[in-house]
């Protein structure tokens, strides 16, 4: 298989490939470097490496990739629990971590390689690999129990970037900005890896900030990634930054992902911009399964239609495949496609329920489909699908629903049981004044006037904030043992 970089042996050499604040690196010093890393951990099984957002993660993910070893990527913020899971059971030969990095136990026990900025002229050949060897081994959130590698084979990353530059016309001429974490699918594998193999540049923000997305799009960058919170933040700012209104404004593509953007966000920003973000759906498991194209109807509230290559059902409970796609009928997200990982690292019992015996993976997400193919997500179906008096409700419609109630900043909501309907509806507000919340039956008559009377809530809970983790997701089991 070739590498998964061409620009890296392409002329011209000059071109930044990588820019993390005041540091950058061109396709020819990153060549250099990741060639010269390449050549001291290549003949390794895996290698760990410390997910900072710095040119050093960036540098040392290409090494590994182009050395054709598995990288595993650790979160910095992970417990120390939590990195002795990860460490026992992939089972790393070397971290890769930049110089000044001191990461804690048991991290710092193992074999370490600097990571350096400046290699040698002459870059290593990339190794001799297959599309189903290891890439990366991305562990998931654990929310059921430790932490599961998923292993990624380099043609689900091939599959996956070249469907999305089908997709949002992504070429080597476009500029990428963002702040997401490298540890993590969105932030590593689309927003590092993504702008490379198309032989574009990638500009991060380090830390995430309004003013960062200004000057940045302001100075050429074409393309913007976020994550909901990162995007509710811009909405919010809007009306105070003239000059943040004008730079989304010149924008290519403003991309959302990780979890559901709020409609009222989408109205927000378009309104103010002009531009309206586009939504796409994946899974770490998965990659990426479905995106809104950059040439078609960016609708609010919706992830789009299957990418180039990638097979979408849904399925009731019993497995069988939904009757018909009419934007109304529930059913469990399944895909198939080269975009899929190969298996849970040590798995095989976990890898072999994952999957139907058709080859399709089980996601666990809920969503609706339009008779033209548009997919929309209604939530988890461990979390966020309840049963209510008879029927099945998406949590997520319910959340857009409250979030266009002026008195409501952020909103979450679940199921509990409850002896006559099965399961009731349960809000979890964030309120505009903490001080004068709206009331639970103003709004549980704003949900029934949106949406219809059995989604409304029966019983509205006030926060200070709702949990969430690094990529911004709600976390719903730690509101359901409050």
């Amino acid at each position: 298989m070739s590498s998964l970089f061409p620009a890296l042996s392409d002329e011209p050499s000059e071109r930044v490939a990588l820019r993390f604040g005041e540091r950058s690196l061109t396709y020819g010093g990153l060549a250099a470097a990741a060639g010269a890393l390449g050549k001291r951990i290549r003949g390794a099984d895996r290698v760990a490496v410390w997910a900072t957002p710095a040119l050093e993660t960036a540098v040392a993910v290409v090494a590994a990739l182009e050395a054709g070893v598995a990288a595993v990527p650790l979160n910095p913020k992970s417990g120390g629990k939590e990195l002795e899971h990860i460490l026992s059971d992939s089972r790393p030969a070397l971290l890769l971590a930049a110089p000044g990095d001191e990461p804690p136990a048991p991290v710092s026990g193992l074999p370490r390689v600097d990571v350096e900025v400046i290699g040698s002229a002459v870059p290593a050949p990339a190794a001799s690999v297959t599309g189903e060897d290891p890439a990366l081994v991305v562990y998931t959130s654990g929310t059921t129990g430790p932490p599961k590698g998923a292993v990624i084979p380099r043609r689900a990353i091939t599959g996956t970037l070249d469907a999305l530059a089908d997709a949002w016309q992504w070429t080597g001429d476009d500029v990428l900005v963002h702040g997401l974490p490298l540890f993590h699918v969105h932030g590593l594998v689309l927003g590092i890896l993504g702008p490379l193999r198309r032989g574009g540049s990638v500009r991060h923000l380090g830390r995430f900030s309004t003013e960062g997305v200004t000057r940045e799009l302001g100075a050429g960058a074409t393309m913007l990634f976020g994550v909901p919170t990162m995007y509710h933040r811009i909405a919010q700012a809007l009306p105070e930054e003239p000059e943040l209104a004008a730079a989304l404004g010149r924008a290519r593509l403003l991309v959302s992902g990780s979890a559901a953007l709020p409609v009222h966000d989408h109205e927000r920003i378009a309104a103010a911009t002009g531009r309206r973000v586009i939504e796409r759906y994946g899974m770490t498991e998965t990659l990426m399964n479905t995106s809104v194209r950059a040439d078609g109807e960016p609708r609010a509230g919706t992830v789009g239609v299957p990418l180039p290559g990638v097979e979408l059902r849904l399925v009731e409970e019993d497995g069988t495949p939904v009757a018909s796609y009419d934007g109304e009928t529930v059913g469990e997200i399944q895909v198939r496609g080269p975009n899929l990982f190969t298996g849970y690292l040590n798995r095989p019992d976990a890898t072999e329920a994952a999957f139907t015996a058709d080859g399709f993976f089980r996601t666990g997400d809920m969503a609706v489909r339009e008779s033209d193919g548009y997919v929309r997500i209604v939530g988890r179906k461990a979390t966020d699908l309840i049963k209510s008096g008879g029927y099945k409700i998406g949590a997520g419609e319910i959340e857009n629903a409250l979030l266009e109630h002026p008195g409501v900043r952020e909103a979450a909501v679940t199921g509990e049981p409850d002896a006559d309907l099965g399961e009731r509806i349960v809000a979890w507000v964030v309120p505009e004044d903490a001080e004068a919340p709206p009331g639970a039956a103003e709004l549980a008559d704003h949900v029934a006037a949106r949406l219809a009377p059995h989604k409304r809530p029966r019983v509205v809970r006030y926060l200070d904030t709702l949990p969430r983790n690094d990529m911004g997701k709600i976390m719903k089991r730690a509101l359901n043992r409050d």
